[in-house]
């Protein structure tokens, strides 16, 4: 095996040249058993440290080449491989091994032109190698010149240079024309100067060198290994006498040496003990987490089974499929309907809100202004003045003509009430709402309008849609086959906000302030829904259903806001009949039907809240007690003694409203509005200034009937609320002065009226003071 020789191919490659005459010199002087005479560089007889010199030559060379332009020896075709004349003994050997170098050698010198200088370098030693080598015969010499021929005739390489090809073809046609007029190799010039290049060529080579120069040290190493390869086989297939195809060599892949140069670190038992635990204890780790994932699938597997054997034993799928489907598509379409339904509704129910609230203020301005001009004319009477004087005649003649409209409507109540046989009716607790023939024309005739709208809304709907009960049957249907997903939709908080634009429809024409309104019970939707509540009432596995709370949360999604709506805009509390009404639809709502023990609902909360505005507002505006001298009422026949009357009844009337909210509204609220605003401020003031008689007696008897009975139900009490203190002092007054006179029965009611408000210090401190023994009697039956 050659030396491995240094890294400086890239400078032979560079210095070298590509001429004609250094390939075949090369490629003859390693087979010098094929050529006739020896060159001029085959003197001398060789030796054996010669013979080693010439094979390790052109393996340097070779190596060199290839050690840049790997992809050359890749192109050689499958029939240039060399061949190897048969034969024995050692020049027949020896040229085989000679023929073979000199393929090499022809290859190489067509790829590159860098073996000049080594041609010149080795004439000597080639001259003394062929000295002594027998010189064959001419047919022996015919036969490698042939062979030459043929070789050359493969074109197996690649020319760089022109002038190789043309001199290579005119030396083929020369010698088909005369085999024998082919010069010898001894005759061919050997150069000894680098053969001028082109311009191109330089060009070609310096961007060779340049590209091979930026090369990184891995190719270098690859091509080093690469050749050492070589090297090797060549060696290998040499002793065994067989041919070597270095083309493909190059591109096999190359195969990694074993250094014996490198050392291992020592190794014992303990650290090869303490490897194989590491490993089989990770090897148990992987086992345990994939005999977890085992498990895992295997639990997978038999829940996809059992699934697949539920839905394959569950026959009805398919049904429920299409039941569901069609809940669906049903519920879709009642949304739509209702939503395109939803703005006619609103219309109407704004008509009739709109109707309802004029009505209510011309009651209320018409009230308003006659009190206003009958207080005028009451006073310009106490002052005596002219009706006719200072140009206020016009005034006269206007407030002439509502006294007397006034006269008339009391006059039409009087023949009313006595025909009914309401003899204790007062004057001034009327609540004056008559309207004229023209204006209850006018209001019938709109108010039929509006209900033929209102009939029309759903005229083109199914009654599956506009209908409550149909509505309803359909999720009941739902909740019977399927309670389970009807628990899981919540449909109980859905239901409330489906029905109630169908409930709005029906209570269009619903006035809570009519005394003969019908009640909420009575209404269909009521009925509807309370049915489909008992009907899941029923069922003992949803003890605690959600569906109870529907009807509570239609009343207070739907029925309140309608509630508050008329009590804020239309309610009058002057008129005991709207009233009384109310607070029955009120008291039912609230009471009965309360969405849960310890909720209070904020609609609950806004209806109160306008109750008490609105009776407060009442007050204000719509109470006035005028006071005159008591020569102008000791005559209970005269004007100002009758508008007293009147006004002082008409607040007794609102004070008896008020109270009626006992046990709707707050305690503290009814005492703040009728005890706090109206009682002391307004009736009182009027009773002290009345002469005492039976008439303050009777009065004063009114008041105390008015007072909830709730209030004094603590027998422990002796004394009074506070806010009653000041009517307790009128009512020792007013038993004061009747003592000094013949009205002992008047003061036995006095006595019984403290007693009932539970003013028994008062009461017995009276009697023991008059000396009134026999009406102890009464204070010790409490």
């Amino acid at each position: 095996m050659a030396h491995r020789p240094k890294r400086t191919f890239r400078q032979r490659r560079a210095d070298s040249s590509d001429s004609d005459g250094a390939e075949e010199p090369s490629a003859e002087a390693e087979a010098p058993g094929q050529q006739t005479v020896p060159g001029p560089a085959e003197e001398g007889p060789p030796s054996g440290g010669g013979r080693a010199e010439v094979a390790e030559r052109p393996l340097r060379l070779r190596s060199s080449r290839g050690r840049g332009r790997v992809w050359a020896s890749s192109r050689r075709p499958a029939g240039a491989a060399p061949r190897a004349d048969g034969g024995s003994g050692g020049p027949e050997s020896r040229r085989v091994d000679l023929s073979t170098d000199e393929e090499d050698g022809a290859h190489h010198s067509s790829e590159s032109k860098d073996d000049a200088s080594s041609s010149s370098d080795s004439s000597s030693s080639v001259e003394e190698e062929f000295s002594s080598v027998d010189i064959p015969d001419a047919a022996f010499i015919q036969a490698a010149r042939r062979k030459r021929e043929l070789a050359r005739a493969q074109d197996d390489y690649i020319s760089l240079d022109v002038k190789h090809t043309s001199t290579t073809s005119r030396v083929k046609k020369n010698s088909d024309e005369d085999p024998e007029s082919e010069p010898d190799d001894c005759e061919n010039r050997i150069p000894f100067t680098p053969k001028p290049q082109t311009l191109r060529q330089r060009m070609a080579e310096e961007t060779t060198t340049r590209d091979e120069e930026t090369s990184e040290e891995g190719q270098e190493d690859e091509s080093q290994d690469i050749w050492e390869q070589q090297q090797m086989r060549k060696a290998v297939k040499i002793t065994e006498g067989r041919d070597l195809d270095l083309s493909h060599s190059s591109d096999s892949k190359p195969v990694k040496k074993f250094d014996t140069s490198i050392s291992f670190p020592p190794v014992n038992l303990e650290i090869i003990k303490k490897q194989l635990n590491t490993r089989l204890t990770l090897l148990q780790d992987t086992h345990r987490s994939h005999l977890r994932e085992y498990e895992k699938y295997i639990q997978d597997v038999k829940s996809s089974k059992s699934a697949i054997q539920n839905l394959e034993n569950s026959s009805n799928q398919a049904l429920n499929f299409k039941f569901y489907k069609s809940m669906k598509t049903y519920v879709e379409n009642l949304i739509d309907c209702l939503n395109e339904k939803i703005i006619s509704i609103q219309e109407i129910e704004s008509s009739m809100h709109a109707l309802l609230l004029k009505q209510a203020m011309t009651f209320m301005k018409r009230r308003q202004d006659e009190l206003k001009h009958e207080s005028t004319y009451l006073q310009e009477l106490s002052r005596k003045a002219e009706a006719s004087t200072n140009g206020s005649l016009p005034a006269d003649e206007k407030t002439q003509w509502i006294l007397a409209e006034i006269e008339s409507r009391r006059a039409q109540r009087r023949q009313a009430r006595a025909l009914s046989g309401n003899c204790d009716h007062q004057e001034g607790a009327s609540s004056d709402d008559e309207l004229s023939s023209a204006d209850m024309t006018d209001f019938q005739k709109r108010h039929g309008d509006i209900l033929q709208d209102h009939k029309k809304i759903f005229e083109d709907v199914h009654d599956d849609f506009c209908n409550i009960q149909n509505v309803l049957l359909k999720f009941q249907q739902w909740r019977e086959k399927f309670p389970d997903s009807y628990y899981e939709a919540f449909i109980s908080l859905c239901i409330p906000k489906l029905l109630n634009p169908l409930i709005r429809v029906q209570l269009i024409d619903w006035n809570p302030l009519k005394f003969d309104s019908i009640g909420l019970k009575q209404m269909p939707w009521f009925t509807s829904i309370e049915e489909f509540v008992d009907s899941s009432m029923e069922d003992s596995k949803k003890e605690e259903s959600s569906d109870k709370k529907i009807l509570s949360a239609v009343i207070n999604k739907t029925v309140i806001p309608r509630l508050t709506a008329f009590v804020e805009f239309i309610w009058d509390p002057l008129s005991t009949s709207q009233t009384t009404s109310l607070i029955t639809h009120c008291r039912m709502i609230l009471e009965e039907h309360s969405t849960c023990e310890n909720e209070v609902s904020k609609g609950k909360q806004d209806l109160l809240k306008s109750i008490a505005s609105r009776m407060k507002n009442a007050i204000e505006d719509d109470v006035f007690i005028p006071l005159y001298p008591k020569s102008a009422v000791e005559n209970k026949t005269s004007p100002h003694s009758k508008f007293q009357e009147r006004r002082f009844w008409s607040g007794i009337k609102l004070f008896r409203n008020i109270l009626l909210w006992n046990g709707l509204l707050p305690d503290d609220t009814l005492q703040e509005l009728g005890l706090g605003k109206l009682l002391n401020r307004y009736l009182i003031i009027a009773l002290l200034n009345a002469t005492p008689g039976p008439d303050v007696v009777k009065k004063c008897n009114q008041v105390a009937a008015c007072l909830p009975e709730k209030w004094f139900e603590n027998s422990a009490m002796r004394t009074s609320i506070p806010q009653l203190e000041n009517f307790i002092q009128c009512l020792l007054q007013s038993a004061h002065k009747l003592s000094r006179s013949e009205f002992r029965d008047e003061i036995k009611e006095i006595i019984l009226i403290l007693v009932k408000i539970k003013a028994l210090n008062q009461a017995e401190s009276f009697i023991e003071e008059y000396h009134l023994d026999h009406l102890k009697s009464v204070i010790k039956e409490v």
